[in-house]
């Protein structure tokens, strides 16, 4: 019979070694926090409770969590040990396994943690030591096994023997108990160490004292456990994470041209037979079809890129292409704006918050704001959309089926009805009716003989 599970997840430590203003598990890999890496794999185990030990930063962990999980407030950070019986008035009374995990191992996966609980329940344990073999071992817990495999205690690296110190069998800091027992040894942890700390680990010899199986899961990646106490650390986590992410991305039908230079979030969903080229970063909750193109050092944010559209060495944030779009090179998209289908947007074009319809042309060189345009327009280049009179922003409409030349300049708020006309070097300050062109510049003058009016008629170096 399976018992209920329950997870602990130990969040409070500030982390000094970081350097930082932001609380440690707060710091992202790969888009995402690394405490919300950790419960993102536990909510996948379907626990019957999770509680989150919060200390330092402990309103911006819970608003970073929500309501994904029950939190404790550990008031004073006295170790870990204390940190876990902080939750003993939510679980100290209940039956069951209840697994602790750190919110600074943000590689740890689901089946890593399903696989502890199942070991943990299979061999009848009162505890259950996740541990992994690791290539340098320095600076972690060692495994003391007896002659029989069965674990005898965990050796912390200062009070190894030379001979413990070879041991390369170490503690990930993950566990998994019985609960009841769990929180009755807490009670029996002292604090009568060099740190005057209270640690979890004690609670494992307090337990094989009083007869209890102790047991221990090895698992077979040591990279999965991975700690992050410093930037280095953080760093390296991430490496190992956006490897992973587009490992999966490539098993799923996604071509990466140089994965080791694309970055992609752990939310970012890509379909099949897209093709990402080196330099490329999706970030966020971005979503990319089938059948794109992700040219090099294209950098998209929280975007719904459609079916067949081809980007390159642009920037999207926020924003909405649809099918067989096309953007670039060095274009941006700021947000809220939405590309139709079909619609050409070439180099040195900025979008903010308007709306594109299907199949029309902004070549180059334009900036649109604030603006809605329909189907099939053409738009010149050196466009400009001016939307801001220096206190407020204004909107402007184009109709389908109109050209705009190049070099106008739409002064907002003002309506451009269906297929009409604005002559190039225009400025557009008023509504331009259906099927008219607008056309506001000075008629051109020329000045006979000017040339011999002026110093440089004078001047050997323009006379040569």
């Amino acid at each position: 019979m399976t018992e209920n599970k329950y997870t602990i997840i130990l969040a409070a430590g500030k982390g000094t070694r970081m350097k930082s203003k932001l609380y440690k598990v707060l710091h992202q890999v790969a888009g995402k926090a690394m405490v919300d890496h950790v419960l993102t794999q536990v909510e996948q185990t379907k626990p019957d409770e999770i509680v989150t030990i919060v200390g330092h930063g402990a309103e911006a962990v819970e608003s970073a969590i929500g309501d994904r999980s029950e939190f404790v407030v550990q008031e004073q950070q006295l170790g870990t040990g204390h940190a876990v019986l902080q939750a003993e008035k939510l679980l100290g009374d209940k039956d069951g396994m209840t697994m602790i995990a750190s919110g600074d191992t943000p590689l740890l996966t689901a089946q890593t943690f399903e696989k502890l609980f199942a070991y943990h329940q299979d061999k009848g344990a009162t505890a259950t030591i996740l541990t992994a073999t690791a290539p340098d071992p320095t600076g972690y817990g060692r495994i003391v096994r007896g002659d029989l495999g069965t674990v005898q205690k965990i050796v912390e690296q200062k009070d190894t023997t030379p001979e413990e110190a070879k041991i390369d069998e170490i503690n990930t800091g993950v566990y998994c108990f019985d609960n009841k027992s769990l929180f009755s040894a807490l009670h029996e942890v002292t604090n009568n160490n060099a740190q005057g700390e209270y640690y979890l680990t004690d609670v494992i010899e307090i337990l094989k004292a009083r007869g209890d199986v102790i047991a221990a899961y090895k698992m077979k990646d040591f990279a999965e456990s991975q700690g992050v106490n410093d930037r280095v650390a953080l760093a390296s986590a991430t490496k190992v994470m956006r490897q992973r992410i587009n490992e999966q991305h490539m098993r799923d039908g996604v071509t990466i041209i140089d994965p080791e230079n694309t970055y992609i979030d752990v939310d970012v969903k890509i379909g099949n037979d897209t093709i990402i080229e080196p330099g490329v970063q999706l970030q966020g909750k971005t979503v990319i079809g089938s059948d794109c193109v992700i040219g090099a050092n294209s950098r998209i944010v929280d975007s719904t890129l459609e079916d067949g559209v081809h980007t390159l060495s642009s920037t999207i944030e926020e924003s909405v292409m649809h099918t067989g779009s096309n953007i670039g090179p060095n274009s941006h998209l700021r947000p809220q704006s939405d590309i139709g289908a079909g619609v050409h947007l070439g180099n040195f074009v900025e979008v903010k918050k308007a709306t594109i319809g299907a199949n029309t042309k902004v070549g180059h060189l334009t900036y649109v704001g604030d603006a809605t345009l329909g189907k099939n327009i053409n738009v010149g280049c050196g466009v400009v959309f001016v939307n801001y009179d220096g206190v407020k922003k204004w909107h402007t409409n184009v109709g389908d089926n109109s050209f705009i030349g190049s070099n106008a300049n739409i002064i907002a708020p003002v309506e451009i009805s269906d297929h009409s006309f604005i002559a190039a070097g225009s400025t557009i300050t008023d509504d331009v009716p259906f099927h008219a062109m607008g056309i506001a510049r000075a008629r051109q003058t020329n000045k006979a003989d000017f040339w011999d009016r002026t110093a440089l008629a004078d001047s050997d170096e323009w006379n040569d």
